[in-house]
């Protein structure tokens, strides 16, 4: 006791005297719980019984309206048919219907006014069943009478007599069947009535007794517990308290002392425990974050055993190299290539993390980076991916402006460019390696699809290359053109590759030009009329000069003019190397 501070006692047996006072005043305030039954009685005549009423008068209302429908069949069936009366019939008729949605709609804001209430035990869920019902049934009224006045009235001028009782007779079930639910509702509205009245009653007169008891239990209680608990609570908690704080603020580094042996005591040990499981995952991401993707540490602290166990899913892989690295690290020395390196893989990198991408490994002057599961969802994988590639094709401009500054220097050796190859398919992802050392990566056939397509950037003259998966997925979503069907090493069927030309829309004419004229010099060339293709993709580089594929194109025709293909060509090349 002498350890704690007096003055914190006193607040507590301070708050625990005010607690008592309080506890006086809902004991009063207890015995007045009689007015309850006047706020019901209140509700019972200003809100049951008129919904009670509408109600009762919707059932009279759709009864009016049936019976303005038959004047207008009259007026309909007669030989000398009188519109202006026909005219009359009809309002009375909408009068009718409209008078139904109010008498309904009026029944039902006095049935959410009693469950909106808090003063009344209402049992607001029978009550908002009830509110669903009348809507129901006034929706399915106005739904089959609706139809079913279309229909009559188009029997009626066929003079389809057969068919016009039967359609009356329709109208008749659907109208009885509604006054059956509102009078269901009605009958389940008495009930609930009934229900409120004695259950508030019941609890009235129990109240009046028990009020007494547990208000002086309450102060006896409550007196006791604040002297045995403010000498042993306090400190602790303000203890808690300031190590929330700091945990917080993001600060790991200060574990609080724990003075007690009761459950304030393990509730501190457990919050120390806590706070060093967060040091250390704090540790582990700032270690290997710059080693291993931050999404890949999360996914291993949080889920190890997809790690451990591996798992085959759909991703979306991206191989991104560097032009003209050989020719230019030639001439660089080796401080200036680093330099150039890691400022290259810095303006790359952004691209890919900034569209939820994981970046697996930096292979050389090559990013290896994909999107999937349990990372992005899979059906936004190949988006992102374009995007990505889209984003970094945008930074060369500046890049090859950077580099020189970068290395005090007017102008690069060799100008630096991209090349990214994108594909989509199954991969086995988990950790892959030794037992010294380990690796989360991915494996498959579209892994080396997307290395391969970025090698026949080359052959092609193009920046992004993506497989048919890849651009089926996209979609209309990116400006894709189809560039050629290729069998990559590896495979032997070939496959539709598309070259990834820019965001959607972002087109020019000229570009436009280009892939109308490609595709049309495509399509020549695999039929076999090269003359056609020829033309066609000349005007592809009247279009956009310099276009790698039709370059490419018109290449491999003239090697056809001289040695024609074989006569089971079908119209794709394939690869023989990287």
């Amino acid at each position: 006791m002498p350890l704690f501070n007096q003055s914190i006692r006193r607040k507590i047996v301070g708050i625990a005297l005010g607690l008592i006072v309080l506890m006086l005043i809902t004991s009063v305030l207890s015995m007045v719980m009689s007015s309850q039954v006047g706020i019901l009685l209140d509700e019972l005549t200003n809100r049951y019984i008129p919904a009670y009423g509408d109600l009762a008068r919707a059932n009279i209302r759709s009864l009016e309206r049936a019976v303005a429908l038959r004047r207008m069949v009259m007026m309909k069936m007669q030989d000398a048919s009188d519109e202006q009366a026909y005219a009359a019939r009809l309002k009375e008729f909408e009068e009718a219907d409209r008078k139904i949605e109010e008498e309904t709609s009026a029944a039902q804001k006095l049935i959410n006014a009693i469950i909106d209430d808090p003063r009344t035990p209402s049992d607001n869920a029978t009550l908002a069943r009830i509110d669903t019902r009348i809507e129901t049934a006034v929706t399915e009224l106005r739904q089959g009478t609706n139809e079913d006045h279309a229909k009559l009235l188009k029997q009626i001028d066929a003079k389809q007599m057969a068919e016009v009782r039967g359609t009356l007779e329709h109208i008749d079930a659907t109208r009885d069947l509604f006054n059956q639910r509102i009078d269901a509702v009605r009958a389940d509205m008495l009930k609930q009535v009934y229900a409120s009245t004695s259950t508030v009653v019941g609890h009235q007169r129990q109240a009046i007794i028990i009020s007494g008891i547990v208000t002086i239990l309450a102060a006896v209680v409550g007196f006791a517990f604040a002297l045995l608990v403010s000498s042993g609570i306090t400190r602790p908690v303000r203890l808690l308290l300031a190590g929330t704080r700091e945990v917080e603020a993001g600060r790991f580094d200060k574990p609080i002392s724990v003075s007690t042996q009761d459950e304030i005591g393990e509730l501190a040990a457990a919050f120390n425990r806590m706070i060093e499981q967060l040091r250390h995952n704090e540790r582990v991401r700032e270690t290997f974050g710059r080693y291993i993707d931050p999404k890949v540490v999360q996914g291993l602290l949080d889920k190890p055993e997809v790690a451990i166990d591996g798992q085959r899913r759909v991703m979306t892989i991206m191989f991104c190299d560097m032009s003209g690295f050989t020719s230019m690290s030639e001439g660089m020395t080796p401080r200036g290539l680093v330099k150039v390196m890691n400022h290259y893989f810095t303006v790359m990198s952004a691209p890919i993390r900034n569209n939820r991408g994981v970046i697996d490994k930096y292979i050389g002057d090559a990013i290896m980076s994909y999107w999937g599961p349990p990372f992005i969802e899979e059906d936004e994988q190949a988006l992102l991916a374009g995007l990505s590639a889209v984003d970094m094709a945008e930074q060369v401009p500046a890049l090859q402006k950077q580099l020189p500054d970068l290395l005090g220097i007017r102008a690069m050796p060799v100008a630096c460019d991209l090349r990214i190859g994108i594909a989509t398919g199954e991969v086995l992802t988990g950790s892959i390696g030794s037992e010294l050392m380990m690796s989360f990566t991915v494996m498959g056939d579209a892994v080396n699809l997307a290395s391969r397509l970025e090698a026949v950037n080359k052959v092609y003259g193009t920046r992004i290359l993506i497989s048919q998966a890849t651009a089926e997925a996209i979609g209309s979503r990116l400006e894709l053109r189809e560039v050629d069907r290729l069998a990559v090493v590896g495979q032997s069927v070939p496959q539709p590759v598309f070259e990834l030309m820019g965001r959607a829309g972002a087109l020019t004419s000229s570009q436009e030009g280009l892939r109308a004229h490609y595709a049309e010099g495509l399509a020549a060339y695999r039929a076999g009329r090269f003359a056609d293709a020829r033309a066609a993709f000349n005007a592809a580089l009247e279009s956009v000069p310099g276009d790698g594929p039709s370059q490419a194109m018109l290449a491999r025709i003239a090697q056809f003019e001289i040695a024609p293909p074989a006569a089971d060509w079908d119209g794709a090349w394939r690869m023989e190397s990287k």
